[in-house]
């Protein structure tokens, strides 16, 4: 018989994401979090602070690792590509979990309240990166736009992983998506508009 038991805070996480998913958030109560875990509500609070902080913990390393990889990114980069450079060196902590975040994932789709607290958690990492990228010596408006491209561009690309049927990397996606975003601004190609120039 295998000695492996997880942790008490994963398995908490996994029980809440299960009961979350099958009865639904807000019908969910920490004593049936806790029982499902094997543990007491006592142990669930002393991991989490409520129900809605197993959804969005306030340790995450999310906020370091951005301003990390930023910080570490050749000096030659242009913003955006250091934005894809941060993003991508983050990817990990997603991807280590995929079956837990796509959990996760589920539950805030379900949820307009969950849906705006999300919304705020990107808007905070987009600050995170701007101050970032500031560091680095951009303007305050060039680091701010850079910063709001890259994580409206990290939402798209974090949508399209978690419904990837083929399992492509997360940080495949936040380079393929930033590509795209990058060419929002050519010239349009006049052979593919159907129009001859003149006409």
């Amino acid at each position: 018989m295998s000695r492996w038991k997880p942790d008490a805070r994963g398995r908490l996480e996994k029980a809440a994401l299960e009961l979350y998913n099958h009865k639904g958030f807000h019908a969910t109560t920490v004593a049936e979090i806790a029982t499902r875990a094997g543990l007491t509500e006592r142990t669930f609070f002393r991991h989490f602070a409520d129900k809605r902080e197993v959804l969005f913990p306030g340790d995450s390393p999310l906020t370091d690792l951005l301003t990390d990889a930023t910080a570490a990114a050749p000096a030659t980069l242009p913003p955006l590509e250091v934005i894809t450079h941060a993003l991508a060196e983050a990817a990990p902590v997603f991807e280590e979990r995929a079956d837990l975040v796509r959990q996760r994932q589920t539950v805030i789709a379900a949820n307009p309240e969950l849906q705006e607290r999300e919304l705020a958690k990107l808007a905070a990492l987009a600050s995170t990166l701007a101050h970032a990228l500031r560091e680095r010596g951009l303007e305050t408006t060039t680091a701010a736009l850079a910063a709001d491209i890259g994580i409206a561009t990290f939402k798209v690309a974090f949508e399209r992983w978690i419904t990837d049927p083929g399992r492509r990397t997360l940080a495949q996606h936040i380079r393929e998506t930033l590509d795209t975003a990058r060419h929002l601004t050519a010239p349009a190609d006049v052979s593919l508009t159907g129009r001859e120039e003149g006409a």
